[in-house]
């Protein structure tokens, strides 16, 4: 077998191996899951998880998505917990303690010192007879027939399972929290995500240029307003402001092609009525889909009835929305 099938099929093996571990988990939750959420909802503290090795890189995942999700969690390493870091658990807190076995020196020194305090704690291990497993309030168990190591040594089908309980244990609590897109926008503000779930039509439009005519307004001045203002389009509004039309480039190529003579030609005599509008409060996101929906590359956008500005495809670009 030549080296780049004998690499697929070792990666295929190590993939369908931790499927398999993932697909038995589900099995394994019970009513002792259901009642550590319960207890880490109705707490008045923070989740402290902790862990060594690569059960504390697993843990500090774990604490992330909790924070995003609105259940607030920090991160205690196992091994410093004991060199003073204890300090780090408040009175209201709950624990959580990561490991395969349950059995490992340091969580040996580490569950009786957590266990000196008020404290619950919740085990995440792959043995519920184990040190930590019978030390515990609640088990979370994530035990593994085998891991992807062909030497079934080194934490991989493990520390997927664990994983995936840290996110089942975040999903469980987000959803009794009624954690919804407004509440995932206020933790998540940078990036592409957060603009999509909080950045609004106006938000773009306002830091544009306003192009605006009037219907009589003659062509050369709108031509130079579409050039000035260098958003490809001239809104065409009445004297109270209401959009009554537009000319986009296009309109201003047909034009050519159309009318040898242009002088007398006027804004009405080539806009397009009906343009497609959008609300200034309205989101971004929406903004693209109608844009997409509608095959056009700006929007003009309206505030209380009334012409307020453009939004091009270019601003959500941009502003990463795309």
């Amino acid at each position: 077998m030549k080296r780049k099938d004998t690499i697929i099929a070792t990666a295929k093996k190590a993939i369908d191996t931790e499927c398999e571990a993932i697909q038995h988990l589900s099995s394994l939750v019970d009513e002792d899951f259901a009642n550590a959420i319960e207890f880490i909802y109705n707490s008045k503290g923070r989740v402290v998880v902790t862990g060594i090795g690569k059960s504390a890189i697993i843990a500090t995942k774990i604490v992330a998505t909790l924070n995003s999700t609105g259940t607030p969690a920090i991160f205690m390493h196992a091994a410093d917990a004991i060199h003073g870091d204890l300090g780090t658990i408040q009175q209201d807190d709950v624990i959580i303690c990561i490991s395969k076995s349950g059995n490992t020196p340091e969580i040996k020194v580490l569950v009786p010192l957590l266990k000196n305090g008020p404290n619950k704690l919740i085990a995440i291990t792959g043995n519920k007879d184990s040190f930590l497993g019978q030390q515990a309030d609640f088990i979370l168990n994530a035990h593994v027939e085998k891991e992807a190591c062909p030497n079934n040594l080194a934490p991989t089908s493990s520390t997927t399972a664990q994983l995936v309980i840290g996110d089942a244990l975040a999903i469980c609590l987000l959803e009794l929290k009624e954690f919804g897109s407004k509440d995932f926008a206020k933790y998540h503000p940078g990036g592409a995500l957060g603009k999509k779930l909080y950045l609004r039509v106006h938000d773009i439009s306002e830091a544009n240029m306003k192009p605006q005519v009037k219907t009589e307004t003659p062509i050369k001045d709108v031509i130079v307003e579409i050039t000035e203002k260098r958003l490809g389009v001239a809104p065409v509004t009445d004297d109270n402001g209401k959009i009554v039309g537009i000319i986009t480039d296009g309109d201003i190529r047909r034009m050519l092609n159309k009318y040898d003579e242009i002088n007398g030609l006027k804004a009405c005599d080539i806009m397009s009525e009906n343009p497609k509008t959008i609300e200034a409060n309205a989101m971004a996101v929406d903004a693209l889909e109608h844009m997409e929906a509608n095959g056009i590359s700006q929007l003009l956008v309206e505030k209380k009835g009334k012409y307020a500005g453009v939004i091009h495809l270019h601003d959500l670009i941009k502003e990463g929305i795309i």
